[in-house]
């Protein structure tokens, strides 16, 4: 489980008073990061992740959380919301970051973790929370966070990801589901691979 500090260091403090007029949210996230990703909702996200043998450790669903809603307020696409982890003091700040020469997750990590958002309906869930929970503290407008969020295409992917890549998911599960009839009776073992690019790259 993802925990990072409570309370703003120096550093975060300045930066956040340099942000709280014009960029409250940043601040908002900051300071009430524990109260949105209590462990409940961080175990709900970790459970989304498939249980792989090897490889590297999963980044923490509760970072990418909170850089998929950084992502919507800003209205930018994964590679700039990564390149943000390290040219952003603000995102640093909020992501516990600060001073990362290098980012702290890759483009396609933010996005399959959005798919996965998508894929468990914990998308909407985590905008309600988010909403529910600046209306409850009074730390960021409710209403303006809702107009704000509810007005990004992020979470339909299109904003982001090229044509091959949309097109991808939705091919293998198409494939993937028609394999499964036949998997048995022809004795045949369903192969993928995680992007789709990747996968015409092979002979």
């Amino acid at each position: 489980m993802w925990t990072p500090p409570i309370a703003l260091n120096a550093e975060e403090q300045k930066i956040a008073a340099r942000t709280r007029k014009v960029r409250k949210f940043f601040v908002f996230l900051r300071e009430r990061r524990h109260e949105l990703l209590d462990a409940t909702f961080q175990d709900t996200l970790a459970a989304t992740y498939s249980a792989e043998p090897g490889g590297k450790e999963p980044v923490a669903a509760g970072m990418l959380a909170l850089a998929t809603l950084l992502q919507a307020y800003c209205h930018v696409g994964d590679q700039d919301a990564v390149e943000h982890t390290v040219m952003d003091k603000r995102w640093q700040m909020v992501l516990d970051c600060l001073g990362a020469e290098s980012p702290p997750f890759r483009q396609s990590t933010l996005f399959n973790f959005r798919m996965r958002l998508m894929a468990h309906n914990l998308d909407q869930t985590l905008l309600e929370r988010t909403v529910a929970l600046a209306e409850l503290t009074g730390g960021f407008g409710a209403r303006q966070l809702r107009a704000a969020l509810d007005s990004t295409p992020l979470f339909g992917a299109g904003h982001v990801e090229d044509t091959l890549n949309l097109l991808g998911p939705a091919l293998r599960k198409a494939v993937g589901l028609a394999a499964r009839v036949i998997l048995e009776e022809a004795g045949l073992v369903l192969v993928g691979h995680s992007r789709l690019k990747a996968a015409l790259d092979l002979d």
